[in-house]
């Protein structure tokens, strides 16, 4: 972990200056509204973070085209408040779905599912920006290290972390991502992530009021919606003949 942070430092604060006829470097703050498909939970209910840094080299000379590498902290995972009762007993149902629990922490019936997964991720891209508005739309694939995972079912803590192998430890991704100039070189940005491989398998037991078990088998994919600001550092603008702020491809030009 520690040596991450010193990657990641060097990373936001030196590579820019020093490739800066070139690479572009930029900031990112945001959210993660996620899911996890698999883990009979719906929707995009687990909030987190997502941040980091990231630098850009302009493909052409007019810098409609550009690929982008970046170093993110990011949040993932699922949540869920309440399970309404269905064909099994709630109580029954959270009692006998797993063995690996902390009994010592009270149950909460009101808590259906959380799962933290917190990666530091690396994901790669190629994007198209359009020289007037700013605004661009991009493609491509991610790599995430698994530092951080936490587990409550109906209720009660498992015994899941990053040592215990419950999660893979690497989470191999693709997306899709969009972006809107705010002003000058701060835009927002939507990127759609899914897994490309499963983070985890497992197989669901449990046991009916009559004690009767059901069991079924289930593969993991993360699923996040990031919403994001990014700020350029050192991109160049200069004013068009109608007095707008345009980007300056001039000074990031190839030699």
């Amino acid at each position: 972990m520690k040596r991450l942070l010193i990657l990641s430092i060097l990373f936001t604060m030196f590579l820019p200056g020093l490739f800066s006829q070139r690479f572009l470097g930029s900031v990112i703050a945001g959210m993660n509204l996620s899911k996890i498909d698999g883990d009979e939970v719906d929707g995009f209910y687990k909030a987190g973070a997502n941040f980091g840094a990231a630098l850009s080299l302009p493909l052409d000379e007019k810098q409609h085209w550009t690929v982008t590498l970046e170093l993110l902290y990011t949040q993932k995972g699922s949540y869920k408040k309440y399970r309404a009762a269905g064909h099994f007993d709630t109580l029954v149902y959270a009692a006998n779905m797993f063995t690996d629990v902390d009994r010592s922490v009270a149950f909460d019936p009101k808590m259906k599912c959380k799962i933290n997964l917190d990666y530091v991720e690396i994901p790669i891209m190629v994007h198209y920006e359009d020289f007037r508005s700013g605004c661009s739309i991009g493609a491509g694939f991610s790599w995430g290290r698994l530092v951080r995972a936490k587990e409550i079912y109906n209720g009660f803590l498992r015994t899941t972390n990053v040592r215990s192998k419950t999660y893979s430890t690497s989470d191999w991704g693709i997306f899709a991502d969009a972006r809107i100039k705010l002003w000058r070189g701060l835009k927002l940005g939507i990127r759609y992530q899914y897994s490309l491989v499963p983070v985890r398998k497992m197989t669901y037991t449990t046991v009916k009021t009559n004690g009767a078990t059901d069991s079924w088998n289930r593969k993991f994919y993360n699923t996040s919606i990031s919403i994001r600001l990014m700020y350029i550092i050192n991109e160049k603008f200069k004013k068009d003949e109608h007095g707008k702020w345009v980007k300056d491809t001039s000074s990031t030009s190839k030699k």
